[in-house]
């Protein structure tokens, strides 16, 4: 045994010759096999090319314009479809809030609204100060920001 063979690891199985000569014939065939039938969508290919090219050429004022304004339509039916549907999940999702059903990120708006009342409280109050000053004749203190 030589060290090559001693050495190999998982030990390679010994096929007899027709084993191994019925494997080559099956990989022939279906190589072989799959280089006629790409030879064949080839030559489809160049044959279907050849008679296209003409009547391409002869109507492309017509057809690019078509192609354009189907483009074109279909894009807007897309887009009004995209928005109709934010449009359903937008109000949706406030008609769920209304009912108190707490929906994904209603906490985040709920500290919005209250940061924007304490907001509104306190220019409301530095607004009745500011009137009171300007009406009473006391020096004008403006408060800083």
């Amino acid at each position: 045994m030589s060290d090559q063979q001693q050495f190999q690891y998982p030990p390679q199985p010994h096929h007899p010759w027709s084993h191994q000569a019925v494997k080559a014939a099956t990989a022939v065939a279906a190589g072989g096999s799959l280089l006629v039938l790409s030879a064949l969508i080839l030559a489809g290919t160049v044959i279907l090319l050849t008679v296209a090219t003409p009547p391409l050429i002869i109507f492309s004022p017509v057809l690019a314009p078509a192609v354009i304004t189907a483009c074109l339509i279909v894009t807007g039916f897309l887009t009004s479809g995209g928005f109709g549907l934010a449009a359903i999940t937008v109000l949706s999702w406030i008609l769920r809030y209304m009912m108190g059903k707490h929906p994904a990120g209603a906490d985040k708006l709920d500290q919005v609204r209250l940061k924007l009342a304490g907001k509104t409280r306190e220019m409301k109050d530095r607004a009745e100060q500011f009137g009171q000053q300007h009406f009473s004749g006391q020096p004008q203190h403006y408060p800083s920001s």
